[in-house]
């Protein structure tokens, strides 16, 4: 129940957590197992224990790509407005930094709601933490779960797996170190590029510096500073990798792809062939990971500060379900590692089985320490203060009784039979002395009490030669016995009176523990997580996770995902709910092949079309397609030569998102290593469910010559340096800026243009179309500290920023301190005419345009789907942070919209400026 928690959103929940000082949190087994394990020293269980008890401080990081110096601003007005305040007379703790975290990154408030609510020092600083959320430009994240990421050594042009990312605050933080320097790296090629001079390049002082710093220290230089690397992010759950994507998406990486598979099973991404020089064969080539991220699955005990069911809920039993899933996922991230690789695996549990025992099984799986060492991270966040690995332990079976040793619970066995103890196995318990001895003390344990924070466990794995994963053999199953085998050797083992027939009706009953006589459903936490995951229609029986809409002759194949060399794996099926039993089906079964999704209700997600190849199966959900443009493609060279875009800018990067390939609304933009997984592995089964930022969006424009592509804001840093001066428009006063921020559509035609300050005259003279309007640093009151360069849009009489309505409040609040109304001059363009033949009442011409743009917003409601989570899957540790439970009191904005892919099928209008207060809805 990894961070569970009863009920869904809503006020339930916000009553429970507002009441979190009354909740009983006391648990007799939790409490006594781990004080049984010496968790800490005696000196510190006191503290250990009421630092549980405690609620979470709540804790947030400023994205380090999107930062713009937010952090200053933080220090510098806002602490200084709480700093010195008294509340009950007692003082109120302003915001901190989090002292291992680099760079002042990240911080926390110790201080509570209730004192938030009723303090109007706050009141600012809550409009800032919204307003900047709401943008992306910081995260609400638990302060251990930043952990993992600092640890992987993420460097620009890495390939990066995360298994389990949904809700994606981790995977945000991979995302930004992919793309780290790679903003400064293209202003240098492209101000050292021939001819930049006379197309008027004028990268920033500071960002140039930087890059030449980077440029001596090596870097990503190969693509002209476009960052080559990767990042793959999985989730099995179809749900969660829609919120994953809402998640990272104002992240605006084309180098990011969302996957939706079972971790255990990951599928391999095959590479484009490379050209043999023989007249073989040549050979398949795999994607292998130079880092992954194995946040797997666990019962979450750690999480006890925020989740306070924990309190109720724990039993043992959690965790010794989990721990098949927990070894089977780091298994295969080790397979799909490159040598010298690394693995980061973490929990938010503190239970040695989901920890140092599955770290000592996958290890021992994949042929031991020669094979895979554990690394010491003893030298890195210096800060961090943190407690070895246990390199022994007990455990607790789900009757609450503590075995010390493997070779007690075997004696028990014997003796009494298997009562209450089948899922117990041998590798959770710590390795015996005749094997060769880890280093499990190179593990990281996370106590609430050291730093104030929940409870963590992290290692790092790095891979030092090629493996042969070990198959689970009989001996050294994790997976219990089949149901009726394990029953009858538990009744076999039992003695009683062979001639009463009352004693062997006894003996059947005695298996099941009191709560569970009479039920028939009993599943595991993995079966509960999994069944979601299981169409709701019947299947004969289900091999694997596979796209509905695969063709046939293609989805009858099994996904790769034994790498080579690998010893054959298991016959049975891994990722179905409980592990899917009756395999192989008898013969003759037919195999029913659908999509194990939750049904949901984004526009993205239809019903298979019938194409002719295969019968569309019910509830089945549809992704839109990944199809690439070639650089010759009629509108993709109208937007070569209407931006002058330099040639070093690939045009053979460009993508749509429907089966016939046309650029209907939205025109996206990848990485030269996504394009390639994305085509050499379509139609094959995978599950790609997103890639690519818009780059372009259509514009109608009724008007020849004038381009209807439009940049869009998440693809204009990526743009912007190979864009011609002639798409330019440069600014300098703050003035000017307020002005564009503030008002909607203002007027160019007639003296408007005079109300717009130094871009007044360039804009009355420009043609109609987009423009790249860039802000350049200047000395004074009025000048800018930073260089922004945002989307203009030029229509016949007016011009607009192409913003939403939450980036230009958080600019406002960000570069002014103002909470200003927005102005849409728009509404107010109504005359009315007189005459026989003139209508009574019509549009002024000059904004047509601008009352098209924001009708068409207007639809985008029926578009807005709301996907809240599924309370009966398993969660990340960091889910609650990303949601809506208690953010507003906390200063947090919620936003848990999430829509699905297939943009193409929607209005192409986002929120610039329209009255309808509506999202910029991508997916």
């Amino acid at each position: 129940f990894r961070g569970g928690r009863g009920g869904k959103r809503g006020g339930g929940q916000r009553s429970q957590r507002a009441d979190y000082e009354e909740i009983p949190k006391h648990n007799t087994l939790f409490e006594e197992y781990y004080n049984d394990l010496k968790l800490v020293p005696e000196n510190e269980r006191e503290s250990f224990w009421a630092a549980l008890r405690r609620e979470l401080p709540n804790s947030f990081r400023f994205t380090g790509s999107k930062a713009y110096g937010q952090e200053q601003r933080l220090i510098d007005r806002y602490v200084p407005e709480i700093a010195g305040t008294r509340y009950n007379d007692e003082p109120v703790d302003p915001p901190t930094p989090i002292p291992w975290f680099p760079d002042q990154l990240a911080w926390q408030m110790t201080t509570t709601k209730n004192v938030v609510r009723r303090m109007p020092q706050f009141a600012s600083f809550q409009k800032f933490l919204v307003s900047e959320t709401s943008v992306g430009n910081i995260s609400r994240q638990e302060a251990v779960s930043m952990i993992p990421p600092l640890l992987m050594g993420v460097e620009p042009g890495m390939v990066v797996l995360d298994m389990c990312a949904a809700p994606g605050s981790k995977t945000a933080q991979l995302i930004e170190m992919i793309h780290g320097g790679e903003e400064a790296r293209m202003r240098k090629i492209a101000q050292d590029s021939e001819g930049a001079v006379s197309r008027g390049r004028n990268p920033d002082a500071e960002l140039v510096k930087q890059n030449t710093m980077a440029q001596e220290l090596g870097g990503d230089w190969s693509d002209d500073g476009r960052t080559t690397g990767l990042l793959v992010a999985n989730d099995s759950d179809y749900k969660r990798a829609q919120m994953l994507i809402h998640q990272v998406k104002r992240l605006s990486s084309p180098n990011l792809i969302v996957t939706n598979h079972d971790a255990t099973s990951f599928p391999s991404f095959k590479l484009p062939s490379e050209p043999s020089i023989q007249a073989t064969a040549p050979t398949a080539r795999y994607v292998k990971f130079d880092r992954i991220l194995a946040d797997v699955p666990c019962s979450g005990d750690g999480t006890a500060r925020k989740n306070v069911n924990v309190w109720k809920d724990w039993n043992p039993a959690n965790g010794l379900g989990l721990f098949p899933t927990q070894v089977r996922i780091l298994v295969r991230a080790l397979q799909m590692l490159k040598v010298g690789g690394r693995v980061v695996y973490s929990t938010c549990s503190m239970n040695p089985v989901e920890n140092e025992a599955v770290i000592a099984s996958a290890i021992e799986r994949c042929g031991g320490s020669s094979q895979v060492d554990i690394v010491d991270c003893t030298n890195l966040l210096p800060k961090l203060k943190r407690q070895p690995g246990l390199t022994s332990w007990k455990l607790m079976d789900k009757k609450g009784q503590i075995w010390q040793s493997w070779s007690d619970f075997e004696k028990e066995q014997l003796k009494n039979g298997l009562e209450g103890l089948g899922r117990v196995v041998e590798a959770m318990f710590p390795l015996s002395e005749n094997k060769q001895a880890l280093p499990l003390e190179r593990c990281m344990r996370i106590y609430p009490h050291l730093q104030d924070t929940g409870g963590f466990f992290i290692t790092v794995l790095e891979k030092k030669k090629e493996i042969r994963a070990r198959p689970e053999s009989e001996n050294k199953k994790i997976e219990p016995k089949p149901p009726i085998i394990a029953t009858v050797d538990e009744i076999a083992a039992k003695p009683v009176n062979e001639t009463n027939l009352n004693d062997k009706i006894n003996a059947l009953d005695s298996l099941l523990l009191p709560e569970q006589r009479g039920s028939a459903n009993l599943q595991s936490a993995a079966a509960r997580q999994n069944q979601g995951n299981v169409p709701d229609t019947p299947v004969t029986a289900q091999k694997r996770e596979f796209d509905a809409g695969a063709e046939a002759e293609v989805a009858s194949k099994r996904l790769r995902t034994r790498e080579p060399g690998d010893a054959v794996q298991d016959p049975t099926p891994q990722g179905a709910a409980d592990r899917m039993v009756h395999w192989p089906p008898p013969p003759g079964a037919e195999l029913e092949i659908t999509r194990p999704m939750t049904p949901s209700k984004s526009k993205s997600a239809q019903t298979v079309p019938n194409s002719g190849q295969s019968k569309p199966l019910p509830n089945a959900l549809f992704e839109e397609p990944f199809k690439y443009l070639p650089p010759d493609q009629p509108e993709l060279q109208f937007i070569q030569r209407f931006y002058r875009l330099s040639p070093k800018f690939p045009m053979d990067r460009f993508m749509v998102r429907n089966a016939l390939g046309n650029p209907a609304k939205t025109i996206y933009y990848t990485s030269a290593l996504a394009r390639s997984v994305l085509t050499e592995n379509e139609g094959k089964g995978l599950k790609f469910v997103h890639c690519g930022i818009k780059m372009f969006v259509k514009q109608d424009v009724q008007r020849e010559n004038v381009c209807k592509w439009r940049i869009q804001t998440e693809g204009l840093p990526l743009l912007e340096p190979w864009v011609g001066e002639e798409r330019i428009v440069k600014l300098w006063s703050r003035r000017t800026l307020r002005k564009l921020l503030v008002e909607m559509f203002p007027k160019v035609d007639g003296d408007g243009w005079k109300d717009l300050g130094e871009i007044g005259e360039r804009m009355r003279d420009a043609g109609m179309g987009c423009y790249v309007l860039r802000s350049e640093p200047r000395v004074g009151d009025d000048g800018f500290d930073e260089r922004m360069i945002l989307p203009l849009w030029r229509s016949l009489y007016s011009l607009n920023l192409m913003l939403p309505k939450e980036d230009r409040k958080a600019m406002l609040l960000r570069l002014y301190n103002e909470d200003t109304p927005l102005m849409d001059h728009s509404k107010h363009r109504f005359i009315r005419k007189s005459g026989p033949n003139s209508d009574p009442l019509r549009l002024d011409p000059a904004s047509e345009l601008e009352v098209e743009e924001a009708a068409a917003a207007e639809q985008l409601e029926k578009f807005a789907v709301v996907i809240a989570p599924d309370d009966t899957n398993l969660r990340s540790e960091d889910e609650e942070e990303e949601g809506g439970v208690a953010l507003e009191a906390s200063g947090f904005g919620a936003d848990p919209t999430g829509m699905g892919s297939g943009e193409d099928s929607r209005p192409n209008m986002e929120n610039y400026g329209s009255s309808t207060g509506v999202d910029n809805v991508e997916e």
